[in-house]
């Protein structure tokens, strides 16, 4: 029996493989370059959830922490954030232009199951500008090298706060 004055007993935090950010000083630089050229012109709130998304395809438990965080930080609900992960069944949850990246987003994260399928690129094309879509395009690129950088060195979840990096 458990009693109020207890605390769970969880799993063993897993240590980082290694922090390629200071091994690789030049490429973090360029990632962050990359970020923040990125997201220029892209709504803070839209471009969270393009993370958020391709972050939870990506098994990026790190990048998850992170941009939920920022999201929350940003304004965004904790309900739009949890139906993220099956937002196909949550379209009410969405605008037709959120629901067009959220698509986006998977097809350019799963390459490996084939192309950008053209009627997600010009449904995406029929909700953005040109240059935004654009701007979208090097958003999910940029969310995705992330992604791949945090999870093969397994960063640690969990510690990070709204505004811990400055870019």
């Amino acid at each position: 029996m458990t009693t109020t004055n207890e605390v769970p007993a969880y799993a063993p935090e897993r240590p980082a493989r290694m922090h390629w950010h200071q091994l690789a000083p030049a490429v973090y630089k360029a990632m962050v370059a990359l970020e923040i050229a990125a997201r220029k012109g892209l709504d803070p709130t839209l471009a969270e959830l393009v993370k958020i998304r391709a972050s939870q395809v990506n098994h990026c438990a790190f990048c998850l922490d992170m941009h939920t965080k920022d999201a929350i930080a940003a304004g965004e609900s904790v309900e739009r954030i949890v139906q993220l992960g099956a937002w196909e069944e949550s379209r009410h949850f969405y605008t037709e232009k959120e629901l067009a990246a959220l698509e986006f987003t998977e097809a350019i994260t799963l390459l490996t199951e084939g192309f950008v399928p053209d009627e997600v690129y010009e449904k995406a094309a029929k909700h953005f500008e040109e240059a935004e879509l654009a701007q979208l395009i090097a958003l999910i690129t940029a969310i995705n090298a992330w992604n791949r950088f945090a999870v093969t060195t397994r960063s640690v979840p969990g510690h990070y706060t709204p505004g811990m990096f400055k870019y």
